[in-house]
């Protein structure tokens, strides 16, 4: 088994747990971002037990939030048949911003002003940090955008349609002649922002760019949830990347997750149709109309060991009509979380295979060991015949010297809204091409190695 460095998992889990006609491809080197406090290799094994039991509080409340989203219209589905191909190179960025985010580097304004935004396919609208925002992060160690220093920087006015695709609603005291504002929950944080739009690229080396990309400035944040330097949604709704460079990128994308542990730029965000997996098993793209920003699909089964896991079907099952359960993939959440009875059937299956009196509990997970154990293998079944087996980095978590070792999942809430949601997270996607095709409703999964 590979081992966690516990200097690495305290910082990570210590924190907070969204017209050109001729279509272009971009591989986007991710990196999973936030600011890092100084390694602390002998801290004891209680202070990682804190950490990561604060992390997975931090992805329960994530998730409390994707579900809380508003509902936004139906009709702003992608439609684009882009052709083309350009390719970024980017890293893992954990070691660089703390946040659970994976992030790229991004261009902004006349003349360009860079920098690294979280990437998050449950979310919509993009975000920037401003110039004399109250609550972000210092300037000093972060830098932000600054809209009176670009040349091509417009406000978008009350009266524009983009101000009605805002998240939420948006606020206009000023009437329609005034800029823009809308307030958003992200994570524990909230913030206020104004609508404006500019000249963003992604650092692909072909220089394209969407000319007027509509964002929202921030102007007050309160909390630690929010990136530093900001965030591009990757969601389905009309303000999102994915939405505003269809015309470019034909509603396609996929990305390979590094370990959290590398320091590389190892990871690709590919965008546009070109340059995709030819061979990649698929699953058919579901449609929540009460959450359409998200990536549903239809988990069919788990296997453990090889032997498939006796899981009610109601407990996978996905209602269009009400919107509750069903399965999604997420790349902000860092473990996985199920369903309470899919989890107590594998957690179950998964000690049965191991054969060996589990632990205490450490930081919220219920799985762990304290003697070296052999992994059972762990797949993911999907309807149309896509399946993800899981390699044992992708399942287990260590503790620095390999003394304790966890199952990485965890159990969802077992009341309200996201009762029975099954979120598939980061850590179970690492080193793995994910591609989500709106344009052609799927999403697939193949195995690929990209951590350096």
């Amino acid at each position: 088994m590979s081992i966690l460095r516990l200097s690495v998992l305290v910082i990570i889990f210590a924190t907070f747990w969204t017209p050109s006609t001729a279509v272009g491809s971009s591989t986007l080197l991710l990196a999973r971002s936030r600011s890092l406090s100084p390694p602390n290799t002998s801290a004891p094994l209680t202070a990682w037990a804190a950490s990561i039991a604060a992390q997975s509080a931090a992805d329960a409340s994530r998730v409390a939030t994707l579900l809380a989203v508003p509902l936004l219209d139906a009709k702003t589905k992608s439609k684009g048949h882009s052709r083309g191909r350009s390719f970024v190179p980017i890293a893992p960025g954990r070691q660089i911003l703390s946040i659970p985010n994976y992030v790229a580097r991004a261009r902004l304004g006349t003349p360009a002003q860079t920098l690294l935004v979280a990437i998050d396919p449950s979310n919509d609208a993009a975000w920037i940090p401003c110039s004399a925002c109250v609550g972000c992060a210092p300037a000093a160690t972060s830098p932000s955008f600054s809209p009176t220093q670009s040349s091509t920087y417009r406000p978008v006015h009350c009266g524009a349609p983009q101000c009605a695709q805002v998240p939420g609603a948006a606020s206009c005291p000023g009437g329609a002649g005034a800029s823009c504002a809308f307030n958003l929950t992200y994570g524990s944080s909230t913030f206020q922002a104004v609508l404006g739009h500019d000249v963003l690229a992604l650092e692909d080396g072909t220089g394209a760019a969407a000319s007027a990309y509509t964002f929202g400035c921030l102007r007050v944040v309160t909390g630690g949830s929010v990136p530093p330097q900001g965030l591009l949604g990757f969601g389905r709704g009309p303000l999102s990347f994915l939405s505003q460079t269809k015309d470019t990128y034909g509603s396609v994308f996929s990305y390979c997750l590094p370990s959290y542990k590398s320091s590389n730029f190892s990871g690709t965000l590919r965008l546009g149709p070109v340059g995709q997996p030819k061979r990649i098993k698929t699953t058919p793209l579901l449609y929540n109309p009460h959450r359409p920003t998200l990536y549903y699909v239809d988990m069919t089964g788990i296997r453990v060991g090889g032997k498939a896991v006796a899981v009610p079907a109601s407990a996978l099952a996905f209602d269009p009509a009400t919107g509750s359960g069903g399965t999604i993939v997420d790349a902000g959440t860092m473990f996985t979380r199920l369903s309470a009875p899919v989890y107590a059937a594998v957690r179950d299956a998964f000690r049965r295979r191991v054969r060996v009196p589990v632990s205490a509990p450490l930081g919220g997970f219920d799985t762990c060991y304290n003697v070296t154990v052999r992994v059972p293998s762990v797949a993911l079944a999907f309807s149309g015949g896509a399946a993800v087996t899981l390699p044992e980095e992708n399942v287990m978590i260590h503790s620095s010297s390999g003394s304790v070792a966890c199952l990485a999942m965890a159990a969802g809430p077992s009341d309200g809204v996201n009762v029975g949601l099954n979120v598939l997270a980061s850590m179970q996607q690492q080193n793995h091409r994910v591609l989500f095709d709106v344009a052609n409703r799927r999403v697939g999964f193949s195995r690929e190695f990209c951590t350096a």
